[in-house]
Formats: structure tokens, C-alpha cells, sequence
């Protein structure tokens, strides 16, 4: 398929084979992932004192009854002013994980998306010998671009990371750390070919590559 391309400063289209990349968006699969994500990003550090936790007397306040009032235990029970808090939130671990090759299946489709929408972008980083940020927003200024963007390196490169890592709205992930999460936030895709090559190589369909193999071979 036709995709677009930078580089040198002008636009254009390049052809990219998305058959590794299935061509289908698994939406529950894909949805999954990015919930699980959210989830393990929680500190779950919120944490309220109980009445046993609150510091105070444990004498009883006053007499039993004949007072007119309502019978009371202590001076820390939940319904007093400065008392303890019941059922309240408490440091808890919310992450969990789902299996590698729903994570792989959901990434593949979180591309397939982006591809099947246009919003992937075949880019030539070779300018940046040094930091720039006056490159860095020509890239985006000539790309027009109103969202949020997603830079996938096939290396690390840390001119390419400090020319855009000030600009807001703009994430550098290399492309063996890429995740669901990463492209499914993002408007814009922009990839070094390299990078959609090892995205490729980690995300592709098996079994696609598997049939591929197979109808050679006859």
C-alpha cells in the first residue's frame, strides 16, 4: 500500500507492505491492552486511616445513657468528627498482564489502524547530526500536524530525542519498547523505515508469513 513519506524537507508516498501487519483491527483484543496499560500506570498508593488507625482515648466519652444522647464507645468511631474511616481506600497493586501474544496481536492491529487510516508517516532522520529543534518543527509544521504525534526510531539516537522531546504533544518510543497504548493515543505516526522494518519482524502475523512461505514453496 501507498503511505506517506518525508523526507529532504518535501512529501511524498512510498510503498509499504502491510500484509505483516494483518490488515484487520481486533478491537476487544485491542481495547484489552490499552485498559491493562491504564491499569498498571495506578499507584494505588490512596490509603485512609481506619478507627483502630486514628490517634485518640479509647475512654468512653460519657455515661451510657440517661445522658439523652446517643450511646458512644469512643471518640474515633466513624460517625464522630475526626473519627476513622469505614471501607476506605487502601494501598493496593491494580497491574496485571495479559499474554504476550495478545499483547503482540494487539499491537499488530493498534498499526494495522493507523495504516488503514493514513496516519503513518515513512521518515528520513538522516539530518540530525546534531540537536535541533528548528528541524524538528519544520518536520511537524510541514506535516501539518493538529495531534498528538508518535516518533518510532529503529536505534536510539539521542539528537533526534532532544530535538523533539520538548515539543508538547510529542512522544519518542523506539520501536522494541512500542506498545498498543503508544499508538492508539497518538494522532500521527511518525517511523523511520527501519523502525516499520523491526516493527514488522516483532509484530508480524505468523501465521500470514507461515501461508506466504507455504505458497512459495508450491
Amino acid at each position: 500500500m501507498q503511505v506517506k513519506s518525508y523526507k529532504a524537507g518535501s512529501l511524498g508516498s512510498v510503498e509499504l507492505d502491510e500484509t505483516p501487519f494483518g490488515g484487520k483491527v481486533l478491537y476487544r483484543t485491542l481495547k484489552d491492552a490499552v485498559v491493562m496499560h491504564m491499569a498498571n500506570q495506578r499507584q494505588g498508593n490512596a490509603s485512609t486511616k481506619g478507627r483502630s488507625e486514628v490517634r485518640g482515648t479509647n475512654k468512653k466519652p460519657y455515661k451510657q445513657k440517661h445522658t439523652g444522647r446517643a450511646r458512644a464507645g469512643d471518640v474515633k468511631s466513624p460517625i464522630w468528627r475526626g473519627g476513622g474511616t469505614v471501607f476506605g481506600p487502601r494501598p493496593k497493586d491494580y497491574s496485571y498482564q495479559m499474554p504476550t501474544k495478545a499483547r503482540r496481536v494487539a499491537t499488530r492491529s493498534a498499526l494495522a489502524g493507523k495504516l488503514a487510516d493514513g496516519e503513518v508517516v515513512i521518515a528520513d532522520f538522516g539530518g540530525f547530526s546534531a540537536p535541533s529543534a528548528k528541524a524538528a518543527r519544520k518536520i511537524l509544521t510541514d506535516l501539518e500536524r493538529t495531534k498528538r504525534v508518535l516518533v518510532v526510531l529503529a536505534e536510539p539516537n539521542e539528537n533526534i530525542w532532544k530535538s523533539f522531546r520538548n515539543f508538547p504533544g510529542v512522544v519518542i518510543r523506539e520501536a522494541k519498547e512500542l506498545c498498543a497504548f503508544d499508538v492508539v493515543t497518538c494522532g500521527i505516526v511518525i517511523a523511520e523505515g527501519a523502525a516499520m522494518d523491526a516493527l514488522a519482524a516483532r509484530f508480524g502475523d505468523s501465521s500470514v508469513q507461515s501461508d506466504d512461505k507455504g505458497g512459495e514453496s508450491k
